[in-house]
């Protein structure tokens, strides 16, 4: 006779993490990253200076811009929450951090909810283990925050999750915003009050974000499985579709009114699909396995999809991501939206995993994060020691010659990390491992450790490549010290932002460049030799290159300095 589930789980095996783990895994994870570093460049820089313009009353809150150039990414949010930090916090505080404060606590609010989430769905009499003939079945509390704790250590454990979780970007907005959906999704009848509000109020944030089409699409995915699927308590059935049909409606409305939405999308191309299966690989890994793991194990109970709630949300949300990756404008922000609901599928695997399966999973993660961890500390030594010789050989050719200096307080929190992956892996070992959780211990603490290595001991020379200090400062050092001044042309906010935020000179955007006009405020013009090979001659007449500034990193991105002929 088939079993009316796979999960099968006695009450000792749904310990708890100790929360001070949970806490100081994710306090560790989102503050590193987002702490001791420059805006880096594209969005990121853009974002920053949006924000900047906000704050000081310059441009319109509806539309963003610089000088009259419009930012490249969607959304409104992400500038406002930005803007709303630099006003309300002290001017003493460094600004690129004042800014970064909203996205500390989005990220927070996306774990959060992840947890909650995989929590509600665990609660659900369709992902309840088998009941054992003389008792001792999980009870289903202790065993929904088995797997809540479950699907947070899948969450963490996804490699896609670092870079983009960490960005002041719309793509953290939009995460945190999906998050709160999913929450309110699993928790209609656990945490109605709360559910009820986030129902209300994450797919506007969703949609001031960038994403109004997928907050649409979320909600219609919802209302018919409230009003078909069966009730674990009763509910009122028609309110609830009610209200999410009126939350959709509210982010309808907003994103028409602030012309959010995105059409027409256009499919990617067909040199493109390897990309993205190669992103689809990586950027979910490893939760995608234990993913796939359960829609087999669980095949018998998905025949009928409605009745299987704790599956049919996440994997619903998993497959309308995945669309917006696929056929939407922005392949990476969509694919980091669906790691809340990967994870909250993997979390299922974990009550179906064979010993011979788990000791498989302990033992790649183990041999993958360990040699991670030893590449990052052997590149670190050979750039502060010269031994080995070759990796900073490597630095100094792919840096133009700069290595970075020793500092003490990264190298003690790099040292504590690996440490802690130290001790986290003697605990793996043991022989006593009964929670459900511990097959993503490892891969969760594995992934953490990266981050944390690669934001300390790699920081500095992560800045130096991805931030516009050092171009910066070259074109400092190749301009007069009599300089004050500086005029632009043909280059995008970003790029605007960082002269503004890296030196002291009045910086101004041309829009179009005058033809046969002297500047007569500033004597001094950047912009780019792709840029000013395409100007007809009669315009250039009144200008001599004066240097050419060269990306450190990048040796084919130039900036070309000009200076108006006397």
């Amino acid at each position: 006779m088939p079993l009316p589930t796979p999960a099968i789980v006695a009450q000792s095996a749904v310990r708890r993490l100790p929360r001070w783990v949970i806490v100081l895994l994710c306090t560790t994870y989102i503050l590193t990253g987002f702490v001791g570093r420059h805006p880096w460049r594209g969005a990121e820089m853009e974002s920053f200076t949006m924000m900047q313009a906000l704050a000081q009353g310059h441009g319109s809150w509806l539309a963003p811009h610089v000088n009259g150039l419009f930012p490249a990414q969607p959304g409104l949010l992400q500038y406002w929450l930005g803007a709303w930090a630099l006003q309300w916090a002290p001017v003493s505080w460094p600004a690129e951090m004042v800014t970064r404060l909203p996205f500390i606590a989005a990220l927070a609010l996306a774990l959060t909810c992840t947890w909650w989430a995989v929590y509600g769905l665990a609660r659900l009499p369709s992902a309840q283990p088998v009941a054992f003939a003389f008792g001792g079945e999980a009870q289903p509390r202790d065993y929904a925050c088995a797997l809540a704790d479950g699907g947070l250590l899948a969450l963490l454990a996804c490699l896609g999750l670092a870079q983009l979780g960490h960005s002041t970007t719309h793509a953290l907005l939009q995460l945190s915003a999906t998050c709160a959906l999913l929450y309110a999704a699993s928790n209609l009848w656990w945490q109605p009050r709360q559910a009820a509000v986030a129902a209300l109020l994450a797919p506007s944030a969703l949609a001031l974000a960038g994403a109004p089409e997928l907050a649409l699409a979320l909600v219609l995915l919802v209302v018919p499985m409230v009003l078909m699927a069966p009730r674990p308590r009763p509910t009122p059935r028609y309110s609830w579709a009610a209200w999410w049909l009126l939350s959709g409606v509210l982010a309808s409305g907003l994103a028409t009114l602030l012309h959010l939405w995105q059409w027409p999308w256009t499919a990617a191309g067909a040199r493109d699909w390897d990309s993205l299966a190669r992103a689809l690989t990586w950027f979910s890994w490893p939760a995608w396995p234990l993913a796939l793991w359960t829609l087999w194990r669980w095949r018998q109970q998905l025949a009928q999809p409605w009745r299987q709630l704790h599956l049919a949300i996440p994997i619903g949300w998993w497959l309308l991501a995945l669309g917006l990756a696929t056929w939407g404008p922005e392949r990476d922000s969509a694919l980091l939206l669906t790691l809340p609901a990967i994870a909250a599928v993997a979390a299922f695997a974990l009550p179906t995993l064979r010993r011979s399966l788990s000791a498989l999973i302990d033992w790649l993660t183990l041999v993958f994060f360990t040699v991670c961890a030893l590449t990052i500390w052997i590149v670190w030594l050979s750039v502060q020691t010269g031994w080995p010789a070759k990796p900073a050989a490597n630095v100094m050719r792919l840096s133009d010659g700069y290595l970075p200096p020793f500092e003490a307080g990264p190298f003690v929190i790099a040292l504590l990390a690996s440490v802690a992956w130290l001790l986290l892996v003697f605990w793996r070992t043991r022989r006593h491992r009964e929670a459900i959780w511990k097959s993503l211990a490892l891969p969760a603490g594995g992934s953490v450790l990266g981050w944390v290595l690669l934001m300390t001991l790699w920081l500095p020379m992560l800045d130096y490549g991805r931030s516009y200090a050092p171009q910066v400062q070259r074109l400092v050092s190749a301009a007069p010290p009599s300089t004050t001044c500086l005029t632009t042309w043909a280059m995008d906010s970003a790029d605007i932002g960082a002269l503004r935020w890296h030196t002291a000179w009045q910086v101004q955007a041309l829009r179009a460049l005058p033809q046969n006009t002297p500047l007569p405020s500033c004597p001094w013009l950047l912009t780019t030799p792709q840029a000013w090979a395409d100007v007809p001659q009669e315009h250039t007449q009144n200008w001599l290159p004066y240097a050419t500034i060269v990306r450190p990193t990048q040796r084919h991105d130039h900036w070309l300095l000009l200076r108006q002929r006397p």
